[in-house]
């Protein structure tokens, strides 16, 4: 009960004596409170964040920027950071899990010094609305910066405010983004920051970059603690990708198997034959075809098949392109070819894909 007393005294005092912030830290640890970070002193006024909610945004990039700016004041015992949240018509919107969060206000003019981050999810292209472009790229013209978290990528690059930089975007949304927006150079990375854009891969790499911006603002000791607060033991930087590593995504660690799978990955439109895949590991053609049937269960050419289908309803479901330009970019010279093997493996038509996911 004392050290409870003595504990409330304490902050009391720190609340309105700041100057002696310092002094009494030491104080708090004593009394068992959280061991705060000594952040320098200054007269500027808190960063400010406005989350820009996106229907059906996902929970957890969101979710996870925010509370990291939550635990950076905690653990410094100061006000670094506040953040508000907008979204279009200014009432509620709804996330992908269902929950709906009520909105501070509308897409209305921000101060100068914020820092935007849009906040998408599921079927970003659909609720990525004109008005929400527009309000983009007003803020971005008064000298804003913005950040994408998960899918909002695409309504940055819709928005025009990407054009010759680099960014990132959820894995799944890559080969769509690398098709619509060409003039973009995308990566493959947790989180790219490129001027006054930043972008990310969804899930934990918003975490990533707070953890970046909290360290850049006010040292990496903070970020730190953020992160052992949130129990995120691995921080990653831009050079960190994404995905897992191909022997981890297939369960196996053969360095050859792997190495062809790669190539695969990056010849979609163009695909290379299995003698000339397998020349490029020094083994014969006959070799790969026992290397990926006893591994895989299948042959190097049935594997190939299902990659590039994988893209090709990647493409169906996330864009507007033709089923013929869909078979193109997936190494089809042949329409009918390519709907032929498309109904062979997800037991319809790729103009019934389409037709049935615009319908949902």
């Amino acid at each position: 009960m004392l050290n409870s007393l003595c504990l409330l005294g304490c902050k009391l005092y720190l609340k309105y004596h700041k100057e002696d912030r310092n002094n009494w830290i030491w104080v708090l640890a004593m009394l068992g409170e959280d061991q705060l970070v000594n952040v320098p002193k200054t007269n500027v006024a808190p960063k400010r964040f406005a989350f820009v909610l996106i229907e059906k945004f996902s929970l957890l990039p969101f979710a996870s920027a925010v509370d990291a700016l939550r635990i950076a004041n905690r653990m410094s015992g100061a006000e670094l950071y506040t953040w508000i949240l907008l979204g279009e018509g200014g009432d509620s919107v709804t996330s992908s899990v269902g929950a709906s969060f009520k909105v501070d206000d509308d897409l209305i003019e921000l101060k100068r010094d914020d820092t935007v981050l849009l906040c998408g999810g599921v079927d970003i292209q659909t609720h990525t609305s004109k008005r929400i472009l527009n309000w983009v790229r007003r803020e971005t013209r008064r000298g804003l910066s913005f950040g994408g978290l998960c899918t909002a990528t695409y309504t940055m690059a819709k928005a025009g405010i990407l054009d010759g930089k680099r960014a990132t975007i959820h894995w799944e949304n890559q080969d769509s983004f690398s098709e619509e927006f060409t003039e973009i150079e995308l990566t493959k990375s947790v989180f790219i920051v490129d001027g006054r854009s930043m972008t990310t891969a969804g899930g934990t790499s918003s975490i990533d970059l707070m953890l970046k911006i909290i360290a850049d603002d006010h040292g990496e000791d903070l970020a730190n603690a953020v992160a052992d607060q949130m129990i995120y033991s691995a921080i990653r930087t831009d050079q960190d990708t994404q995905r897992l590593s191909v022997p981890t995504r297939i369960g196996v660690r053969h360095p050859k198997l792997s190495l062809v799978i790669q190539m695969m990955e990056e010849n979609i439109e163009e695909p290379v034959s299995p003698s000339l895949l397998a020349k490029d590991v020094s083994m014969s053609t006959r070799q790969l075809e026992r290397l990926f049937r006893r591994y895989l269960s299948r042959s190097p050419k049935r594997y190939y098949m299902e990659l590039r289908l994988q893209k090709a309803r990647n493409l169906l479901m996330q864009t507007d392109m033709s089923v013929i330009n869909v078979a193109l970019a997936c190494g089809f010279a042949s329409p009918s070819h390519f709907s032929k093997c498309y109904r062979s493996h997800y037991k319809k038509t790729p103009y019934r894909e389409r037709g049935s996911h615009t319908a949902l």
